[in-house]
């Protein structure tokens, strides 16, 4: 009997423990297991915009910023957008781009204007922070003729296209659209694919018609932490506003948003030594007479990258005044010659001292 009444006492433990311990891990949180982001088709597929899809009107929670001092893509007329996950907030650095959380998407999307003043669509760009690797991915999406869709597009495109500049010039080009290898060239740093725009220093100014600066509204809608006060926050000359900025910082700003994604330590460029960030400080790697490393047939028959005081003999300027394929800089994003930014670089070597 006593053997009978232990044998049934350790049955019925041995079941509760086993009852206790499935109950147990029914309770206990299962490992979160993130999926790699898969870019969508249509442009249309994501609900980034409400109503006509050429109207590029966000829709709730979406950011539209701008940048002082954009890239120039051949009179491209741009937007840009920043799609957050729900609950997360970009965090402010002071030096390289802002630090997005993972599934963060950027947009870009490009357009020009047409012969009848109209806004026309070409690309849409999407960078985004794949939660997987928490690493980031691109691609691109093709407008099509009705303006009504873009299009998954991985393999690069020739647009032609008759557009107007700010001023009302007529230009005929094929509008070159990137394949997703050439959007890694110039996104690359350091061996990985990084935003180039979305820097404090370039957000950090009060867009035309609105009185609050930039960054502080993202902070107000709960977008942005860790803003320090702005008077702490570098700030990205403006490189057309003459009012406010001297020759050398507009100059200074312009090669670095069109040139130093590449020509920085770090960047596609990193093997020719001339590094055109804004805080560079050292006259040779800014290509004061600094002999070129492999600029070939594109140095004109010049000596020197910059020849203070020598704009004509400067091997920048004569490779921005380009649109020979070998000759031309930046290699990639223009097919037109950006003519008020060779001026400006023109004055701004001009007016460096000469050296002996």
């Amino acid at each position: 009997m006593r053997k009978t009444y232990l044998f049934s006492t350790l049955l019925l433990f041995s079941t509760t423990f086993s009852l206790l311990m499935e109950q147990g891990c029914k309770n206990k949180p299962k490992p979160q297991t993130t999926g790699a982001f898969e870019f969508k088709e249509k442009l249309s597929d994501y609900g980034f915009f409400k109503g006509k899809l050429a109207a590029l009107n966000p829709a709730e929670g979406i950011l539209h910023y701008e940048l002082s001092t954009p890239l120039f893509t051949d009179y491209a007329v741009k937007d840009r957008f920043i799609v957050l996950p729900a609950g997360r907030v970009i965090k402010y650095t002071e030096d390289g781009a802002l630090d997005f959380p993972d599934s963060s998407i950027i947009i870009k999307n490009f357009a020009y204007t047409n012969l009848e003043h109209q806004k026309v669509m070409i690309e849409t760009r999407l960078l985004v922070k794949d939660p997987k690797d928490k690493k980031w991915k691109v691609m691109n999406y093709l407008w099509n003729k009705e303006q009504t869709e873009a299009v998954k597009h991985i393999t690069g495109a020739r647009v032609p296209i008759t557009l107007l500049d700010e001023e009302g010039k007529k230009y005929f080009t094929n509008y070159q659209v990137p394949n997703t290898n050439d959007c890694k060239r110039c996104h690359i740093k350091d061996g990985s694919l990084i935003p180039i725009g979305p820097k404090a220093r370039n957000l950090n100014f009060t867009l035309t018609g609105q009185t609050v600066n930039q960054l502080s509204q993202w902070v107000a809608k709960g977008k942005l932490s860790g803003l320090p006060e702005l008077s702490n926050v570098h700030q990205l000359p403006v490189w057309t506003d003459k009012k406010h900025y001297s020759l050398e910082q507009r100059a200074r700003a312009y090669l670095d948003v069109n040139c130093a994604h590449c020509h920085t330590k770090g960047g596609d460029a990193y093997n020719t030594g001339l590094f055109l960030d804004y805080q560079e400080t050292n006259a040779d790697h800014l290509g004061m007479r600094k002999a070129p490393v492999s600029a070939g047939g594109g140095a004109g028959g010049m000596d020197y990258d910059i020849v203070p005081g020598n704009p004509d003999q400067s091997i920048l300027l004569y490779r921005m005044n380009s649109t020979e394929p070998g000759t031309a800089m930046p290699e990639l994003a223009r097919t037109i010659i950006h003519k008020e930014g060779v001026a400006l670089i023109r004055e701004w070597i001009k007016s460096l001292p000469k050296q002996k």
